[in-house]
């Protein structure tokens, strides 16, 4: 009996509409203590022969799509098909492949945690195979470990980049030695650096995620600081933030639980914002594209867009406590998606009525109620 067609449990944002491959099954390190993805979970390379069936079967039902959009009279328009079928059918693969084509289907995914551990000779074999059966494939991207990064030699790097490799995303998450340690994150900031010099010297494009709030109450000066340090050692293509949020499954909520670690408020970490934005000279985009972020519209180009976002920040912490409490409920219970939305009359009203409810003196919020309504999107 054929295996089954396999998906890893997550993706980047960025590669909503991307075709997912799994190359590589959880994480080779797996002992973070802000993360619960793979916690449990053995970490395994997949058979070169395996991920091709797999992108064989992705083969076949495009081939099925364009014979449904043939006969539909859709000719060579498969976007309407594939929307059709997405909406029609609860089978993973099929609404899988619906919508990497409905999206254009030139993007691909390697899953899961560090495709990049792979023997170097492997993941070309499968980049390869990839795109000599996916033609339409013009951008292949994965998941890597800054310390696997650091191993790889830039003429690896090459070939790979060669081959077909786009973009590596890597978890910076914080580049002060010191909050690495407290989160096990096994990697050193030299690690860091060296990893994330080689993927830019290779001329693959270079994501590196920083996690805000990661350092808390304790650490998050030198969390903001000494990650700024890396990022402009790196000067990676993107930066992305995402806010720290913590789960009863993550190790670190035991953490918080004894005391060891304080949680840092929305409004320290829009500080430790502000401070990681003014001390950053590299050329990179910045985005905030995950719904864990309190200010999402603080997006734009390094070093040229600082001033603007930094206004941004000024007008969240220029607002009264009572606005500020406001947007913050606004914005973790989803009625706000920027700070020009509390001009609507009657969210801010709803909002109004539900800090009231919820405040045991008038304008402030408990941080409790906002670390729930934060930790339903993760």
């Amino acid at each position: 009996m054929q295996p089954p067609f396999e998906l890893g449990p997550i993706r980047p944002p960025s590669e909503a509409h991307s075709l997912l491959i799994r190359a590589s099954r959880n994480c080779s390190w797996n002992r973070c203590k802000f993360c619960r993805t793979y916690k449990g979970q053995r970490f395994e390379l997949r058979p070169v022969e395996d991920i091709k069936r797999d992108i064989l079967t992705v083969k076949t039902t495009q081939d099925k799509f364009k014979e449904m959009a043939w006969k539909s009279g859709y000719g060579t328009q498969l976007n309407e098909v594939a929307a059709q079928v997405y909406q029609s059918t609860s089978d993973e693969v099929v609404r899988l492949v619906a919508l990497w084509m409905y999206a254009g289907g030139t993007s691909a995914f390697l899953q899961d945690a560090n495709t990049l551990i792979m023997r170097v000779n492997d993941l070309l074999e499968v980049i390869t195979f990839l795109k000599q059966t996916l033609p339409s494939i013009t951008r292949v991207t994965t998941y890597a470990r800054s310390k696997t990064a650091a191993q790889r030699s830039v003429t690896e790097l090459v070939r790979l980049r060669e081959a077909g490799l786009s973009r590596i995303h890597i978890g910076l998450e914080s580049g002060s030695d010191a909050v690495l340690i407290l989160m096990d994150k096994g990697v050193t900031v030299a690690d860091q650096i060296k990893g994330g010099q080689h993927v830019v010297a290779s001329g693959i494009s270079l994501c590196e995620y920083v996690l805000l709030g990661l350092g808390g109450v304790k650490l998050w000066r030198e969390h903001a600081i000494e990650t700024t340090r890396v990022l402009n050692d790196i000067n990676p293509e993107y930066i992305r933030f995402r806010t720290l949020s913590i789960t009863k499954d993550m190790p670190l909520h035991a953490l918080v639980q004894s005391g060891e670690f304080v949680r840092s408020t929305d409004e320290q970490i829009v500080a430790e914002e502000r401070l990681l934005i003014e001390n950053l000279t590299c050329h990179s985009n910045l985005v905030s594209d995950h719904v864990t972020n309190l200010l999402q519209e603080i997006e734009g180009r390094l070093p040229e867009d600082k001033p603007r976002l930094l206004e941004v920040i000024d007008r969240f912490q220029g607002l009264t406590p009572t606005e500020r409490s406001n947007f913050i409920l606004g914005r973790r219970a989803g009625y706000y998606n920027e700070l020009d939305d509390m001009k609507d009359a009657a969210c801010h009203s709803a909002v109004e009525r539900m800090l009231g409810s919820l405040c045991q003196k008038v304008g402030e919020l408990d941080e409790k109620v906002v670390y729930d309504l934060m930790e339903r999107f993760i």
